[in-house]
């Protein structure tokens, strides 16, 4: 099977040409391809909008660069500030969380000791009670002599 093809290039939007392809003997249909229409034409396609904001250099003594760049210088100390800010804020919440922690694992260690002493008082408690409930049922069954007098 052979290929044969042909290319036709049409001007496009911005400097980019749209290259059509034609394929026969496949019976394929090819998608079109963008390509930069000019030498070293290659990038990103700018709209609109930001192509002429950037269309005219500022001159670096006028007045309107001047205010620019301390409005930039301004906005740029904010934020540095905010960030550094929000990072102190950060550090304190930590600190704090530690500390609270700390106050929690004590207070875990002490309950956990109350529960240990209360459960030995309890297993003391059961213990003994247990002994006190089986000699008094074994005098009764071991001496009949005594319960028919």
């Amino acid at each position: 099977m052979s290929k044969v093809s042909q290319q036709n290039s049409t001007p496009g939007v911005n400097g980019i040409s749209v290259i059509h392809t034609q394929a026969h003997a496949s019976g394929l249909q090819q998608v079109p391809q963008l390509v930069p229409a000019g030498p070293g034409g290659g990038g990103k396609a700018v709209p609109p909008s930001k192509q002429s904001k950037k269309s005219s250099p500022m001159d670096r003594n006028s007045d309107e660069y001047r205010q620019r760049r301390e409005r930039n210088n301004m906005a740029v100390k904010k934020s540095r500030l905010k960030s550094k800010q929000k990072a102190q804020d950060t550090l304190q919440r930590v600190n704090q969380l530690k500390e609270e922690n700390e106050r929690l694992e004590a207070k875990i260690k002490l309950l956990t000791k109350e529960l240990s002493v209360l459960k030995d008082l309890f297993l003391e408690h059961a213990h003994n009670l247990a002994d006190n409930v089986q000699p008094s049922s074994t005098e009764n069954t071991t001496n009949p002599d005594k319960a028919g007098q």
